[in-house]
């Protein structure tokens, strides 16, 4: 396989893939919103890998919204990793890419670095 075919290939799959879980983003959107407060108070953050973070000291409550979102994101991934036969890891970064891409400006997110920066 030439290195053109290859790429036409990957973008295929990707393509496919992406069709594949756009179904269940609109139930992570739903999800999600209940971050929209602690995220526009700068308390929670976006990860590069797909799941919500928190940035600094937050309450009790806001670390058990972010944790139990985390373990909703979790589950799906694994759904659609299984589903797909694709690594985990690899889910999750795609939906954090249409994560991103949904927030709102100035969410916080976090890169793969650890910096965290502003949309």
């Amino acid at each position: 396989m030439t290195s053109g075919t290859s790429r036409f290939s990957r973008r295929l799959l990707l393509g496919g893939f992406v069709a594949f879980i756009a179904p269940s983003l609109g139930a992570e959107a739903q999800s999600a919103r209940v971050l929209d407060g602690p995220r526009a108070a700068g308390l929670v953050g976006e990860r590069f890998d797909g799941y919500a973070a928190i940035r600094g000291a937050a309450p009790a409550d806001v670390r058990a919204l972010v944790d139990h979102v985390n373990a909703e994101r979790r589950a799906l991934y694994a759904q659609r990793a299984a589903a797909t036969n694709a690594p985990v890891d690899a889910v999750g970064r795609l939906y954090a890419a249409e994560i991103f891409r949904r927030l709102p400006a100035g969410s916080w997110i976090q890169a793969e670095d650890g910096r965290w920066v502003q949309k």
